[in-house]
């Protein structure tokens, strides 16, 4: 059996008495519901907050220099009615109309159909509206047949749609583009019935008034 020295007895008692004092301590400044301390070198290492001199000329807009103008974001409103036969597009610069074919004109045909006129008039009444002195008339087709008929076919309806649009506007000072784009620029999904049903349409756009 090995025997402890006195002094070193002594000593490690002496620790061992810090130590206990040092956990009550703790012990008790918990039960106060105060934080125990932090250990050194445990502290918080983040950086105080960087002090900006207003006066830096680093910050200011160099002589003769302006900020750019302010932009406002575009923003669309769809509508759309029920059957999807006419849909109203608008953005902070323009509306569009896009009327499906088979409300205007029979199958692979560029007549209008009886009930054309009218939707053709509230388009017209609209563009009176804002006043507006360009207008775009776009046909489109689906993608069934080939892209030589569809060009044909979606130019012959969109020069119908804006011959009546003159009729009704008849003024002189309004200049019309009109174009055919057969299956170009789908807004729906071809495979389907009900995609190709409302690619094929006929689009009016023009200038919106600005507020």
């Amino acid at each position: 059996m090995t025997h402890t020295p006195p002094r070193l007895s002594l000593a490690l008692g002496a620790v061992a008495l810090l130590l206990a004092a040092d956990l009550c301590g703790a012990a008790a400044a918990r039960a106060d519901g105060t934080a125990p301390s932090v250990p050194p070198g445990t502290e918080s290492s983040a950086a105080p907050p960087v002090k900006v001199d207003p006066n830096d000329p680093d910050l200011k807009l160099p002589e003769g220099a302006t900020l750019a103008a302010p932009k406002v974001l575009d923003i669309k409103s769809v509508v759309e009615d029920q059957g999807g036969e006419e849909r109203r597009e608008d953005t902070n610069t323009d509306v569009t109309f896009a009327l499906q074919a088979e409300v205007l004109f029979a199958k692979d045909s560029a007549k209008l159909s009886d009930q054309a006129r009218s939707r053709i008039d509230a388009i017209a009444q609209e563009i009176k509206k804002q006043n507006a002195s360009q207008v775009r008339v776009f046909g489109f087709t689906d993608n069934l047949g080939t892209h030589e008929h569809g060009v044909v076919l979606s130019k012959q309806r969109a020069n119908a749609v804006q011959d009546v649009l003159s009729q009704e506007l008849n003024d002189p000072a309004i200049t019309f583009d009109v174009r055919g784009y057969a299956e170009d620029y789908p807004i729906a999904d071809n495979a389907t019935e009900d995609g190709r049903k409302k690619n094929r349409r006929v689009e009016v756009t023009f200038p919106r008034t600005q507020s």
